[in-house]
Order: structure tokens, then sequence, then C-alpha cells
């Protein structure tokens, strides 16, 4: 069975193995078919795709994807959804269950094009997101509901309150497009904040320097109420002088940078 499941047979399910969402996992189920199939439309996989899920849960957005025919590989690190998975997705022969954390994948494993397709868990969503940007190249194109704080991030342009170190790790690798929001009542239980969802493709080319751009942004967004001059002296031995080669204003603060800036940075500072 490839549809994806409403509020009623989700709760069923998780009441037939005895289990709750779990706070401190983060665990938000999206309980609403018509999201879960929009999330499908969007990533446009298909039975060529391999799709990488991060945060089964309850297997509804699994379902949904291997009806693409897919071959879906399903990480969830919560052992006690386990039994209710197999009940869930245990007969599609396109899915692999792996009950572990997926921030143990080695981006070895992932041998050609791959597509992030993932509900990603509230605490834990951002950092691995950013991991697989920097460390997994087969990993093409993301798909993923986050916060919509987080979403708003990922998106922003230099200037704005909400542009940071995450900001910058994705332009360098990526371009990120917000595609919905998601209002909390779809989800079981309902979280206290608004999720959306981002679209993210990976670059067909990324600058070697890229390692060391996010290491001066990242000691220029550790202080980002400080100018260049001051904050970017954990990372270079002369920042106004680096600063200026590189013709940037060292008076400016961190949040004023685009991505190609802090190239600019590393490449001055090599």
């Amino acid at each position: 069975m490839t549809e994806p499941q409403g509020l009623g047979e989700m709760r069923d399910l998780l009441g037939r193995h005895g289990l709750t969402p779990q706070k401190a996992l983060g665990q938000h189920f999206l309980s609403d078919p018509n999201i879960v199939r929009r999330i499908v439309r969007l990533s446009e996989v298909d039975e060529s795709s391999n799709v990488l899920e991060i945060g089964a849960g309850t297997g509804t957005l699994t379902r949904g994807l291997a009806g693409t025919g897919a071959r879906v590989v399903a990480f969830e690190i919560d052992h006690k959804l386990a039994p209710l998975l197999e009940e869930s997705v245990g007969d599609l022969d396109n899915v692999e269950v792996r009950m572990e954390d997926a921030a143990s994948l080695d981006p070895g494993e992932l041998v050609g094009e791959w597509t992030v397709v993932a509900n990603l868990p509230y605490h834990v969503g951002t950092p691995l997101l950013l991991d697989l940007l920097r460390h997994a190249p087969t990993v093409r194109r993301f798909i993923v509901m986050v916060q919509r704080e987080v979403a708003d991030r990922f998106t922003a342009k230099p200037g704005n309150k909400q542009y940071g170190l995450p900001t910058v790790v994705v332009d360098l690798h990526a371009d990120a497009r917000f595609g919905f929001a998601v209002p909390p009542q779809v989800f079981f239980p309902p979280p206290q904040v608004g999720s959306a969802v981002v679209m993210i493709e990976r670059k067909h080319r990324v600058s070697p320097l890229a390692e060391a751009a996010i290491e001066l942004a990242a000691a220029g967004f550790s202080q980002r109420r400080k100018m260049l001059r001051s904050s970017l002296k954990a990372a270079l031995a002369d920042p106004v002088a680096v600063c200026e080669r590189a013709g940037i204003e060292p008076t400016l603060r961190a949040e004023a940078l685009a991505a190609a800036d802090w190239l600019v940075l590393a490449e001055v500072a090599a």
C-alpha cells in the first residue's frame, strides 16, 4: 500500500503499537495526505531515482515516495517505531528502512545521484542538512520540511535579520527556494510553530574554497554585531588588510556579505 496516512490511520497505528510521539526526538508526524502528495510532486522523483528520507516516522511520506517507483532508503532513529514501520511499509520492495541515526551515514555509501525528501526532525534538521550539503556531493536535490524560521534562514538575503551562517553554507553549495508554508494543525501532535517546505538544488560546481569561506563566515557570525575588523580576528591575523585587499569595507558586519564575498575573502587570505 502506497497511499499516505490520514490522522485516523496514524492514530490507529500508533495505538496498536502502544506508541505516542516523543517530544525529546522532535516527533511531529505529518498527518495530512494532501501535503504528503504535494511534497512528492515537488520532489519530481520517479522509478529511476534514489531517495533518502530522514525521519521515517510512521511511514506516511515513505509510502508516498514509494508510490513513484523510486528506490527509497528511509532512516529512523526511534527503534520503538520498528514494528510499526514493518506494518506500514514492510511489504514495499523498493523501500529499505534503516533503524539508525542518519547522522551516522557515510556519504561514500550514496553512489549515483540522490534526492533527500524529508519531514526533518526539528531538533536535528538544520545541522544534518548542512552536513549533507558540505560532505555528500551525490545528493543533488533536497525537498525538506523544516520549521518556518529555518526555511526563512535558508532563503534569506544579505542584510536580512534571518541571514546567517546556515544561509552562507547553503548559498555556497546550492540554490534554495521557498516552496510553501505548512500550518501546525496538519501534524500529530501539532507543533508550537509553523513549518515550510524548502527546495534546494546543488550547484553544478562548488568552489574549492567553500570550506575556507565557511570558516571565515563562522568567525564573522559568531560576533555578528561586531564589524569585520573585530569579528574576523579569530580567523585572520590582520582582518583589515585582508578585507581591503578583497575590496570589502572592514567596517561592515558579517550579515552584509553575500556568499561570493566570503569566497573572495577566503581567496585573499589563502
